[in-house]
């Protein structure tokens, strides 16, 4: 009898990239692929040894150069991913020649597409490859053309790009329209693409079939998304009840008792994710815009952003309708049936969990590729409003007032609420048997297994 298929898949060391290359790894440990899990040391040291992963996939580090204080001990972003490279590439060749010496046949390697030079590791070892994107293909396609050259973005000029409508240049990721602070990671997304044998998609047919169609005309493009725990969707993965590493601790108990206490879609849930930071002056305007709204809600500030919070915000007027904690349970808040709407800064992941739960977003985007999730939250999906900042960059207390009244009070409220719940039911369909992400899951399988 033949052994199962082996698979490496090799996030980008951070929370964001983890948890949607895991669910993959999960839905492909159901149909009897086996899959090993590469992360940093430091990861793996700080996050994997005091038992926060919860899933059943095999750990295997490596190293990044700073296997001490990981990504936050760099100098930059570019010296970070330049150590890396050069580290990395080193540190998984030692690995899989360790794999290999024990006997285990590696079939693919699924790496972020943050880490390019995973493929060329894969070349030296007659191993395809595959790159994962964790981001919307809608992103993606503008990232290409950008990345071969086939358009320009001259600010106040708009932009055009297959399965899109027309982009402003400011609605583009920041690595996009302001190359300056940017210059590591704005050469990493599509490096080495054309090398890979599979490109695979946290995405669903469903909500950008028309950018997905150009894609696929470009490269073997499987969308496997969206990358939720089975139980919050098709439910055939039993007890796959959350993405099973967590970076930080939640309040959890102290969460669901303070949402069990509100009435049905009537709490804002305010959350920026695990890497977003707000200064003082923005941590201010929407402190005052949430007593001013005087709506029920639950607001995550991690722990060393608290202290830019006003310092007499948490009085007795405000503590008698919100509730603030350094981290929750976003999955279990979001399918929560007191919420009203998520007040998110857009990521992905963040974009992906609120449409298959069926939240209205109100969409306050930080950077990279938030501000382009942002526009097709609301222009495209219609499924929430997004916040408009001033010259600053400042989003002002009276216009988040403004887009959390809409969603929850005015008859725009009611058709969004509409959208997403149409946007839900699809992505659950996605990933159900014989569902588009299904069968893409099952082709990717298939091929492993030379039965294609």
């Amino acid at each position: 009898m033949n052994k199962s298929p082996h698979v490496l898949l090799i996030p980008y060391p951070a929370q964001g990239h983890i948890n949607p290359i895991i669910q993959f790894g999960k839905r492909l440990l159901s149909k009897g692929v086996k899959t090993t899990l590469i992360t940093t040391i430091f990861f793996f040291n700080s996050n994997l040894t005091n038992k926060t992963n919860t899933t059943s996939i095999e750990i295997e580090p490596i190293s990044d150069g700073f296997d001490e204080g990981g990504y936050d001990s760099a100098d930059s972003s570019e010296s970070y991913l330049k150590t890396f490279k050069e580290v990395g590439s080193k540190s998984l060749g030692d690995l899989i020649k360790k794999l290999q010496d024990e006997g285990n046949k590696i079939d693919a390697i699924i790496y972020d597409s943050f880490m390019p030079w995973c493929m060329d590791v894969a070349v030296e070892f007659g191993i395809d490859g595959g790159a994962f994107f964790t981001q919307a293909c809608g992103v993606n396609n503008i990232y290409y053309h950008v990345h071969k050259g086939l358009i320009s973005l001259p600010v106040g000029e708009s932009v055009s790009v297959p399965g899109l409508p027309v982009v402003e240049w400011w609605e583009t990721p920041s690595f996009v329209h302001d190359l300056g602070p940017y210059p590591g990671w704005s050469e990493t997304v599509f490096g080495n693409i054309d090398k890979a044998r599979w490109v695979f998609s946290n995405s669903f047919y469903q909500l950008e079939k028309e950018v997905i169609e150009w894609m696929q005309n470009m490269w073997k493009l499987k969308v496997i998304g969206p990358t939720l725990p089975s139980m919050y969707l098709d439910k055939r993965l039993k007890n796959d009840k959350d993405y099973g590493f967590n970076l930080f601790k939640s309040n959890h108990s102290e969460c669901i008792k303070w949402l069990n206490d509100k009435p049905k879609k009537s709490l804002v849930y305010i959350s920026f994710g695990s890497a977003a930071k707000l200064g003082p002056k923005q941590m201010e305007e929407i402190a005052w815009g949430l007593r001013d709204s005087n709506v029920n809600f639950l607001w995550v500030i991690r722990a060393k952003e608290q202290e830019n919070l006003p310092k007499d915000f948490l009085d007795k007027r405000v503590t008698e309708k919100g509730l603030v904690v350094a981290w929750c349970r976003q999955l279990d808040v979001l399918a929560h049936e007191s919420i009203g709407c998520f007040v998110t800064h857009c990521g992905f992941n963040s974009t992906l969990e609120a449409i298959s739960l069926g939240v209205p977003v109100v969409g306050m985007p930080q950077w990279t590729d938030q501000i382009t999730n942002a526009k097709f939250l609301d222009e495209i999906w219609g499924v929430g409003a997004r916040v408009k900042a001033d010259e600053n960059g400042l989003v002002r207390r009276g216009n988040l007032v403004s887009c959390i009244k809409t969603i929850l009070e005015d008859e725009r409220g009611d058709v969004i609420r509409e959208n997403v719940a149409k946007w839900r039911d699809l992505a659950k369909l996605a990933l159900d048997e014989g569902g588009s992400s299904d069968q893409h899951i099952d082709e990717f399988v298939c091929e492993l297994m030379h039965e294609c």
